[in-house]
């Protein structure tokens, strides 16, 4: 496509990760998101397919046996004149690596909020990653089908806990089984509450805001308060600013039942109105690249293996930040220099997928990959070689020692391994003595999803010694001297032979400080 047609095409895109605590329905919100879209006809299960009633965005084996997204899924659809890519992330903490990556690929987030239970501590932490990145955040409350905290409490623990400005697009009128709507703000109508698939239903307002004509509503004593409420907003909120949403200052507030799909329309609708076309993106040597530079260019975050278990096959996600992708053409590796024909890709519908001809900047796709692609690689056309900013990674915390419980079944258990251990949730080191395998995690629940996997994917049963909570340092290989070891102290390798040590606890760390102080040790975040 010429210039003016990949501008145009790169501005309808829309690009959000979808954020929260686990259970306060994050999962749910994508569904009806996915419904909208024409993906789907009922939420949990797939257009035109009997697929069981799981989630559609929780494809993964042990997330529909527990209920839970433990890795980000990407779905991507069209609606109201936007291309739409949807990154739902896990909510769990001990899957929090993956989530920080995946905000690296998008452009802005949704928060989602569970209306009885408030801010939670995960969602706090994700937020504070966005707002490091000066994305829009948008919120959406959740579950207002059930009793819940007071609307007025919500929004100032917004600005109490998070330190973020907001601004309620609309506002509940009752809450639980008293439901019976939301006082639309920003569209100046009131959404009457209707159960899952009843459709839409609006009251009209008048220019001060009051009900139109005759209803039922106009009775009621929850309807005067909110009123009252509105203009208590009014009067001492913030006020709607388009700027300070685009930079991540404030927040506009949507009140909802996703499960129900009430009020989900109205804010998907909003949403796509001030959501930001994908930006430019900042490069290593300090420059900002636009999306509609004619040399394409994206950067890998996120590795899954075995997405269709038939097939074995391996995926690399991949975040176009220029330019346009065409099957079969030719790429550079940065950190190779290596040419490579990207001629087996792939767009996604969580575990549905289709082959991909073509994609623009803000599109997120899928390439079929044997092994050259690694989390954090930039790829490129042109002659001037383009590198990313470095995703973050995090220091494993928590270690097992593992091995095959069947000797005979080792290859299986080498290749589900490397290959587990390529996506980034569990690291992999070998002990210096012995050439032992040991995992490290940042949380126990990535131990228990590599344990299940190995079995369901690769046939290969297992078995974990924990080894309890660790410091990891590495070392300069010109300082080491395999006799600092002890048991105290375990010498360990990495992945690209890089010695460390794993230390018991901060004592055994300031002791060997003590011992060599010449020596120098980072924690290689």
């Amino acid at each position: 496509m010429d210039q003016e047609q990949l501008t145009k095409a790169v501005d309808k895109r829309r690009t959000f990760a979808i954020i929260s605590h686990p259970d306060a329905g994050k999962t749910t919100i994508t569904e009806q998101l996915l419904l909208f879209g024409g993906v789907v006809r009922t939420a949990g299960t797939v257009k035109a397919k009997k697929s069981g009633n799981f989630a559609k965005s929780d494809w993964m084996e042990i997330e529909k046996k527990r209920g839970i997204s433990v890795t980000s899924s990407v779905m991507q659809f069209d609606y109201a004149g936007k291309r739409v890519n949807i990154l739902d992330t896990p909510g769990h903490e001990d899957f929090s690596e993956d989530t920080y990556r995946t905000l690296m690929a998008v452009d802005s987030a949704v928060m989602v909020i569970d209306s009885a239970k408030g801010i939670e501590p995960q969602t706090k932490k994700l937020f504070q990653v966005c707002r490091m990145r000066g994305i829009p955040i948008f919120t959406f409350i959740n579950k207002l089908d059930r009793d819940g905290r007071e609307p007025l409490d919500l929004t100032a623990e917004l600005e109490e806990v998070l330190g973020i400005e907001s601004y309620p697009m609309n506002w509940p009128i009752g809450m639980g089984k008293g439901l019976e709507g939301l006082y639309d703000i920003y569209n100046n109508r009131i959404e009457l509450y209707r159960s899952e698939g009843e459709g839409q239903e609006f009251l009209e307002l008048d220019e001060n805001g009051e009900i139109k004509g005759d209803s039922p509503l106009k009775e009621e004593s929850i309807y005067r308060q909110v009123l009252d409420e509105i203009d208590l907003i009014k009067g001492a909120g913030s006020e709607f600013d388009k700027e300070k949403i685009a930079n991540g200052e404030l927040t506009p507030v949507f009140f909802g039942s996703a499960l129900t799909n009430f009020g989900v329309k109205t804010f998907l609708d909003a949403y796509l109105q001030f959501a930001p076309k994908p930006a430019e993106h900042k490069v290593e040597d300090d420059k900002q690249l636009a999306p509609d530079d004619e040399a394409f260019s994206g950067f890998i975050f996120k590795i899954q293996a075995n997405m269709n278990p038939n097939h074995r096959d391996r995926i690399a996600f991949v975040r176009i930040c220029s330019g346009e992708f065409d099957r079969g053409m030719d790429v550079f590796l940065e950190r190779t220099g290596k040419k490579l024909r990207l001629s087996n890709s792939t767009q996604f519908m969580a575990d549905t997928r289709e082959t991909l001809e073509t994609a623009v900047a803000g599109d997120i796709i899928g390439l079929y990959d044997t092994g050259n692609f690694q989390i954090g690689d930039s790829i490129y056309t042109g002659k001037k070689p383009i590198k990313f900013e470095k995703l973050p990674q995090f220091t494993p915390e928590l270690f097992m020692r593992v091995q095959a419980k069947n000797v005979m079944k080792q290859k299986s258990f080498h290749k589900g391994i490397n290959q587990l251990v390529q996506e980034g949730a569990v690291q992999l080191y070998q002990s210096y003595s012995t050439g032992e395998y040991i995992l490290g995690a940042v949380g126990q629940l990535q131990f228990e999803v590599f344990k299940f996997r190995m079995m369901n994917e690769y046939n290969s049963e297992v078995e974990m010694t924990p080894m309890g909570r660790k410091i990891a340092r590495w070392i300069n290989p010109e300082q080491l001297d395999e006799k600092m070891s002890s048991s105290r102290n375990l010498l360990v390798k990495d992945r690209a032979d890089q010695p460390l040590f794993l230390f018991e606890n901060e004592f055994a760390e300031r002791w060997f400080k003590d011992k060599y102080p010449d020596v120098e040790l980072t924690a290689k975040l």
